[in-house]
């Protein structure tokens, strides 16, 4: 086998072994979200902020990319009493979404019952409204609310978004 080969191959493997990860991670995620185990899950209320509309960039000039979402995620999260971490949340999304916004999982359980998980965090609509955080978009795709409602989700669940090390 010559150099080029092997290395050609070392990559289509890598390139197999992450896309199988990604896959079973989002499979294994929606699985456990089904709107059932959440119906019972009524979030806590938190203190209010006062905010103006939460779009994609903030006023105080975070970037309309991952790093900017997370960021502005934090900032409610904070305001909002509720706990996690940048490395948290960056380690989650990657996991769930691979940093896609738009990411939806059409082929679980949940997806064949009508509700595929969505967004870089890939939350279920149900869990979504059961955990949405005012002053963020009521949109379960938008990506500083989608952040937001799963770590009130798995803050509630868990402890904090820190404490979820695979699918939730």
């Amino acid at each position: 086998m010559t150099a080029i080969t092997a290395a050609s191959r070392l990559t289509r493997l890598r390139k197999l072994a992450v896309t199988g990860l990604v896959t079973t991670g989002a499979a294994a995620a929606a699985l456990t979200l089904t709107p059932a185990a959440h119906a019972a899950e009524a979030p806590k209320a938190a203190p209010a902020i006062a905010s103006t509309a939460v779009g994609h960039a903030s006023a105080k000039g975070a970037a309309n990319n991952l790093d900017g979402w997370i960021k502005q995620s934090l900032a409610i999260m904070k305001a909002k009493g509720i706990p996690g971490t940048y490395e948290g949340l960056h380690r989650n999304i990657m996991r769930e979404s691979s940093g896609n916004p738009n990411a939806q999982n059409n082929y679980d359980v949940n997806a064949k019952n009508g509700v595929p998980s969505k967004g870089l965090l890939q939350v279920i609509d149900p869990t979504f409204k059961a955990f949405h955080v005012a002053g963020t978009a009521n949109s379960s795709t938008d990506p500083v609310a989608n952040i937001t409602a799963a770590a009130n989700y798995a803050a509630h669940r868990y402890g904090s978004i820190d404490n979820v090390n695979s699918a939730y």
